[in-house]
């Protein structure tokens, strides 16, 4: 689907040109005001609607700097329009799929140079940096933040969609309200199930699911196996999966190889243990689905102890989560490659050396 309707947004005939100084820009209706982030092809800024005041987000994206990626940009843009209320479909039908956990996008602008989308305005920080903050935290706490996710995911994937990226960085609290909701926000990679098979390899290292570094299709099921890695860093403060070098990272996650760790796991319930690993299991047939999850007693039940781990768990998010490559999003073609050296290696290693150390071993040097 060609954005907003043009087969190019980088050219446009002299009709094109006049039809588009016809639409109202975006200062037309808003005032743009501070900076709130950047990324690779866009930044972030407040602006201020010029009617009433109200405040929101709007994500600007440099179209030279897209050039060749504009696929990326329309399809962000067809699944935010999947969640917003406020978007109309193609024969001016109001589409009524919002979520309240889901950041909505509320109108689009375009001009020459740029893209503008206006998006609800998020304003109580990242979910770790919340952690952090609190004097309290326990498993109900955590339990009652992915209760959340997953429903909002559950109804993501009701609608077709697969997010492809969650991850600790993509779930923001709505306000600085004690009791703020927990919101999925960035849905660059996010893909429209029924637009084809889904085989590029993509997402963030360590909460990527298994199927997709072994380059096999796959499907909603990527999704939960990140909320288990998420579920597990929210009990501990740090990672399942995690290794210096990629190969051997890529090689624990494909295995499904993680361990509840003495003594950070000690104070953790039976039931919180169980519900991660129906999460993270490598076989997808078993694998929950977001609402097998939903009706674990962990989640829907009394069994989130409430036993206070702040301590604990602040720790370790301090000392493991200041790693910027955590927070680097791996290009398809990086993952591909890296998973190709791995299949290399070993497959060399195991016919030079049957006696290949264990992986006791290798985390021992």
């Amino acid at each position: 689907m060609p954005l907003f309707g043009k087969k190019d947004f980088g050219r446009k005939s002299k009709k094109d040109a006049k039809e588009s100084d016809k639409q109202p820009s975006i200062e037309d209706k808003y005032v743009v005001k501070d900076l709130l982030g950047t990324g690779a092809f866009s930044e972030v800024r407040l602006i201020e609607s010029k009617e009433n005041g109200q405040l929101f987000a709007c994500k600007i994206i440099d179209k030279k700097a897209l050039k060749g990626k504009e696929d990326s940009l329309e399809n962000e843009i067809r699944v935010l329009k999947r969640f917003s209320e406020n978007a109309k479909g193609d024969a001016g039908e109001k589409k009524m799929f919002s979520h309240p956990n889901i950041v909505q996008l509320l109108e689009t602008y375009e001009d020459k140079n740029k893209v503008y989308l206006v998006m609800e305005l998020v304003t109580g920080g990242e979910l770790f940096d919340r952690i952090v903050e609190k004097g309290s935290y326990t498993e109900k706490d955590a339990s009652n933040l992915i209760r959340q996710v997953l429903e909002a995911v559950d109804y993501m994937h009701s609608q077709g969609v697969v997010h492809r990226d969650l991850k600790p960085e993509n779930l923001l609290y709505y306000s600085a309200d004690e009791d703020s909701k927990i919101m999925i926000s960035d849905f660059g990679l996010s893909k429209i199930e029924d637009s084809g098979i889904m085989a590029t390899a993509c997402g963030t290292p360590g909460y990527v699911a298994p199927e997709v570094l072994a380059q096999k299709p796959y499907g909603k099921a990527v999704d939960v196996w990140s909320i288990g890695v998420i579920s597990y860093i929210l009990l501990c403060g740090y990672p399942p999966f995690y290794d210096e070098q990629d190969s051997n990272l890529f090689a624990q996650i494909l295995k499904g190889d993680f361990e509840f760790d003495s003594p950070y796991w000690d104070d953790i319930s039976e039931s919180a243990k169980d519900f991660i690993r129906h999460l993270m299991c490598v076989d997808v047939e078993k694998r929950y689905t977001c609402k097998q999850a939903l009706a674990h007693p962990w989640i829907c039940g009394n069994e989130a102890s409430s036993k206070n781990i702040h301590g604990t768990v602040s720790e370790q998010l301090k000392k493991n989560f200041a790693k910027s490559r955590w927070k680097q999003a791996y290009h398809a073609t990086t993952v591909i490659r890296q998973m190709q050296k791995l299949m290399i290696l070993n497959s060399s290693s195991s016919s030079r050396n049957t006696n290949a150390p264990t992986k006791s071993q290798n985390q021992q040097q």
